[in-house]
């Protein structure tokens, strides 16, 4: 995700590094192997027994096993236009924009490239993704996250509609049938069920807002559509989750228009992004009263089904609206779904969703286990516990507020219960014995240092962790800081900065991926951390102007997809990627997938 919006919480909320500050006061502060900062932790006879559990979790480093859990070669910082590998792995770019979803392997054309011919080809801005399948065919779920006009179409601002459409369909999702020819590796199946899922495809939304008039508009326009797809999640029922991160730049105004405070709680303005789709498409014009409420059909978590090509996707409101970043499902207490979700900005807050009951018990009885249940928002405190805080009409500090209101209107509502403003949650990932992992990707606009986050302005951010009680379905939780991204370092120096992307595999493997300044101004990266020995290793490196972000992993763990976004910001003279470099006459970068795998066979990331 980039940095792109100013802060809109205005709450006058704890912020994170003041809790840790104070946490600091009161702990002590531990420099942990590999320069990883980690806040100590000693549960005191006045707690609770789901308390001094979730403790002893966090200090087991994830659950038993020893050393050696990574046995590969770090990687150098790189800086160039080709990416770097360590030694004993090896990987194949596939699926780059452009490429038509028939599986002839051919590219549509960039000069005079078409709204139509995009919305039957890979999209742009490759970010979270998930593979549903085998080890030799399945379906991959990408996210597409966004595209500049200047890189998609060659202009600072559309001159037509067609412009627009084709900015649109570059956006959302794409549902590729992928298979491994023994040949040429992995590929698009022809014949496929291969598709598009954009700003203008058929949606519907379920969950207790499904029906509020904050989602409908005077113009009577059904719901379309998904944009600024984030990361992801994907559910144990089989279906994937794709998050809407950004959407608020993506509407403009073409008149007279004033936000109302809820829009600028979201970050709408007049001149958004600078997109300039309000300029020909009336849904993104804020100051069309006709479509008034559409930027609310925007910021959700949706549900969609990567084998049943006629689903239409389903936005889940109980899941509430903010910039999702990602949405990590884990199974707690009772068989119960648990949602836990960062809402990526600076001072935004983390969010967790319980499902009613058993998740399988509910899909039974035809409920979905993502519209019912609980949903709240964290609170950090000071001694290293924390409280997740019901977003509910049962909530004394939520009198006079509606259940859509707070759905619709969810960070407003969290503001109001005192939810701890942390530095850009980003994805979330679950680790072993009950761990969650949590990126802070950065917060440029601190401005007073402490103990936890020990530069003003941050340009590196870090990585919490935390054990919620009761098996993920508490209302308490302990937590600590897994991470200072200054602070990890190897014999040249600091590792990474601005953590973004985040997985953690069964064996107890972080991997971090990286959306940012990288010291020495290297190029983004994905390392593997063992969080029971501090170690870490750099696995693989991107190009020039890249992030490197999404990932996903074939049963077996042997074959890795990760995508490189954005390669040199769509210059030709930083990176041809993924042609070889021959320079600013060479072809447009593309964004594209690539796919690990240890040379010997192995796991990814041993």
């Amino acid at each position: 995700m980039h940095d792109l919006d100013p802060v809109s919480n205005p709450s006058d909320n704890r912020t994170f590094e003041d809790v840790a500050a104070a946490m600091v006061s009161r702990r002590g502060l531990l420099a942990g192997g590999a320069g990883i900062a980690v806040l100590a932790f000693a549960a005191g006879t006045e707690a609770a027994t789901a308390r001094t559990t979730a403790s002893s979790l966090l200090h087991s480093g994830g659950g038993p096993g020893g050393r050696g859990r990574i046995g590969f070669t770090s990687i150098p910082l790189q800086n160039g236009p080709t990416p770097t590998i360590s030694p004993e792995y090896e990987f194949q770019v596939i699926l780059p924009w452009r490429e038509k979803l028939d599986g002839s392997g051919n590219s549509f054309d960039y000069a005079g490239f078409t709204a139509a011919e995009q919305e039957q080809s890979v999209g742009i801005g490759h970010d979270g993704m998930w593979y549903f399948g085998d080890e030799r065919r399945g379906v991959l779920c990408i996210n597409h996250e966004f595209g500049t006009n200047g890189h998609v179409f060659g202009a600072s601002a559309p001159t037509s509609l067609e412009q627009v459409r084709l900015s649109q369909a570059a956006h959302g999702v794409a549902i590729i049938a992928l298979e491994k020819d023994r040949r040429r590796g992995w590929r698009i199946r022809p014949r496929g069920d291969s598709r598009r899922i954009h700003v203008n495809t058929p949606v519907t939304f379920s969950g207790p807002a499904a029906s509020s008039p904050l989602l409908k508009t005077a113009a009577g326009n059904s719901p379309a559509g998904t944009l600024n797809n984030c990361a992801n999640g994907y559910t144990p029922w089989g279906t994937y989750l794709t998050c809407e991160e950004n959407f608020n730049g993506y509407f403009g105004s073409t008149g007279a228009w004033t936000a109302t405070p809820s829009q600028a709680r979201y970050g709408l303005s007049a001149t958004g992004f600078g997109y300039g789709w309000q300029l020909f498409d009336p849904r993104f014009d804020l100051a069309n009263a006709t479509y008034a409420n559409e930027e609310n059909r925007f910021g959700w978590v949706v549900e969609i089904d990567p084998h049943r090509a006629q689903a239409k996707p389903v936005k889940r409101t109980a899941l509430g609206r903010t910039k999702h970043e990602g949405a990590t499902v884990v199974e707690g207490r009772g068989k119960r779904a648990v949602v836990y979700m960062g809402d990526d900005e600076r001072f935004e807050y983390i969010y967790k969703f319980v499902s009613a009951s058993n998740w399988r018990s509910m899909r039974a009885r035809g409920i979905s286990p993502l519209d019912e249940g609980t949903l709240y928002v964290a609170r950090f405190d000071d001694d290293g516990t924390g409280q997740w805080l019901e977003l509910s009409t049962a909530n004394p500090a939520l009198a006079g507020w509606t259940t859509d209101q707070i759905l619709v209107n969810t960070r407003g509502a969290a503001d109001l219960l005192g939810a701890t403003k942390m530095d850009r949650p980003e994805w979330i990932a679950a680790g072993r014995n009950e761990e969650m992992f949590c990126t802070l990707t950065n917060n440029t606009r601190r401005t007073t240092p402490d103990a936890a986050n020990p530069l003003a302005p941050n340009p590196d951010g870090h990585i919490i962790r935390w054990v919620d009680s009761d098996r993920h379905t508490g209302t308490t939780f302990e937590w600590d800081i897994f991470a200072i991204s200054a602070d990890v370092t190897d014999g040249g120096g600091q590792m990474f900065g601005s953590p973004d992307g985040l997985w953690a595999d069964p064996d107890g493997r972080l991997f971090v991926q990286t959306d940012g300044a990288q010291p020495g101004g290297n190029n983004d990266q994905m390392l593997v951390a063992d969080p029971q020995t501090a170690e870490f290793r750099r696995l693989f490196t991107g190009v020039t102007g890249c992030e490197i972000t999404g990932l996903a992993v074939t049963p077996d763990r042997r074959t890795m997809f990760v995508n490189v976004q954005h390669p040199g910001d769509g210059d030709p003279a930083l990176t041809n990627f993924p042609a070889p470099f021959t320079g600013a006459a060479g072809p447009i970068p593309r964004d594209a997938t690539v796919v690990i795998t240890r040379r010997d066979g192995g796991i990814v990331g041993s």
